[in-house]
């Protein structure tokens, strides 16, 4: 028997796109709620109307990819229910909460695809909080819609595939990149150079953006530790150690990152079970290998349930949509479902080695002065972190997070919670799985106070 269908898909990059364009063709009419102002997600990320730069310019090798999905979203807009500018704040109960363009809502679902995306994962170094510094996403964001470089001298620094994607885009849109600092070595890359090959196009693509910033003259550390930035109301300086050697350059602008995490606060408060993934260091929602979460009728996709990368996000998205399909009693190809689940499962061997390539630095915890901002809304520092840990025996995020207030400011751990995760872990000497993760809270993210003082007016 058919169900009723009222499916909702949260998110409109690749594995939102996909899903949409899943069910579309089967009949289904879905409700697409998507954040950005135009469809693609982070990676392929639209300019605003208007914006003249081609999409090569924008996406490079991804150029026809990009084009590709954003084409397929153009192509069934009228098929769909797409509401832009729509942040989703809180989720329960077969309901989602929602603000658009200032006003809240709520919308029902019967079947929900959740595709967040990720972000930048986040680990301090001392001088970040100084202005000129940006995270890589911020970095890429600025480039990609607002046509601009973060500054003039720029240093990209951290590790994982973003850093040398970000500092090719840059280098080849004409910005100054003084150095890119990789705290993984060659000897990382090397190891991980068999599971790589898995996907020997992807492989290559990166190979070539070394290879072009190293023939374009931008100075390529690899193996090193970041150890501050510099300057009085403005980044001027970024030092780090090369092996026994301090070395530093000069800048007015810094991106760094270390990878990325998946954005999980929704399928946390849509009660999805969780667990630790021990390759991605972080606390990821359970999904099937079709996309089935924990909860019935919930299903995940993309970047927001495990890092996998932009082609594997199209499948999964894909795939999920066929998921929700089945199990409301639709026909689908089996085969293709079948085909899909192989795609992802390579890539899943893709990324183990590309996570050896770009190790988690492990001893970053360690490191950390005590002095380090952790948590820059809260400014809470390392060593608070420390001392809380040891006064009063605290070895879980949440109840550090009750004690120090470490996570509760506008980034709501989204930032901090990483690090903060992390430098708990190392001060009560136990693996970081030890200590939980931070619970997702409602509201997502900050709501304005205009809005909830209109609402509660409305109320009285």
């Amino acid at each position: 028997m058919t169900k009723t269908l009222q499916a909702v898909i949260v998110g409109a990059g690749p594995a939102g796109v996909r899903a949409a364009q899943t069910l579309v063709a089967h009949g289904v009419r879905p409700v697409v709620v998507d954040e950005a102002p135009r469809w693609g997600g982070q990676i392929y990320r639209q300019p605003p109307v208007g914006f003249n730069r081609s999409k090569q310019t924008l996406y490079g090798f991804e150029a026809k990819r990009a084009d590709a999905l954003h084409g397929a979203m153009a192509g069934i807009l009228g098929r769909i229910d797409y509401r832009p500018d729509t942040l989703v704040w809180s989720a329960e109960g077969g309901r989602l909460d929602l603000l658009s363009r200032g006003r809240m809502g709520t919308l029902p679902y019967s079947q929900l695809i959740v595709a967040t995306g990720a972000t930048d994962r986040v680990l301090p170094f001392p001088g970040w909080t100084l202005p000129g510094v940006y995270t890589l996403g911020a970095a890429q964001v600025a480039l990609k819609y607002q046509g601009c470089a973060i500054g003039s001298r720029v240093v990209i620094a951290g590790t994982g595939p973003l850093l040398y994607l970000v500092a090719y885009q840059y280098a080849k849109a004409g910005a100054k990149v003084v150095a890119v600092l990789d705290t993984a070595g060659f000897k990382d890359k090397a190891a991980a150079v068999p599971a790589m090959l898995r996907q020997p196009a992807v492989f290559a693509k990166g190979l070539y953006y070394l290879g072009w910033l190293l023939a374009h003259g931008v100075p390529v550390h690899q193996g090193v530790r970041l150890l501050r930035a510099t300057g009085d109301m403005q980044v001027a300086a970024m030092r780090w150690r090369d092996g026994a050697n301090e070395r530093e350059v000069a800048c007015d602008a810094v991106a760094f990152g270390y990878a990325l995490r998946s954005e999980t606060q929704l399928a946390d408060l849509l009660g999805c079970r969780f667990s630790y993934n021990a390759l991605q260091r972080a606390a990821l929602p359970e999904r099937d290998a079709a996309g089935r979460s924990s909860v019935p009728g919930v299903y995940l996709a993309g970047d927001g349930a495990g890092i996998m990368g932009a082609d594997a996000a199209e499948w999964a998205g894909e795939r999920a949509a066929l998921a929700l399909l089945a199990d409301a009693g639709k026909a689908v190809d089996a085969v293709r479902a079948s085909e899909l689940e192989a795609r992802l499962a390579r890539t899943a061997a893709f990324r183990i080695g590309l996570e050896r390539a770009f190790p988690f630095p492990q001893d970053w915890a360690a490191s950390a002065p005590d002095e380090l901002v952790i948590c820059r809304c809260e400014e809470i520092t390392a060593g608070q972190l420390r001392q809380c840990a040891s006064d009063t025996g605290a070895r879980e995020m949440n109840r550090l997070k009750a004690l120090t207030r470490v996570g509760m400011g506008r980034c709501q751990g989204r930032t901090c919670g990483v690090a903060a995760a992390e430098i708990l872990a190392q001060a009560c000497a136990v693996a970081p799985d030890a200590v939980g993760r931070l619970r997702g809270q409602a509201p997502i993210k900050p709501l304005p106070f205009a809005v909830m003082a209109r609402v509660d007016g409305e109320t009285a």
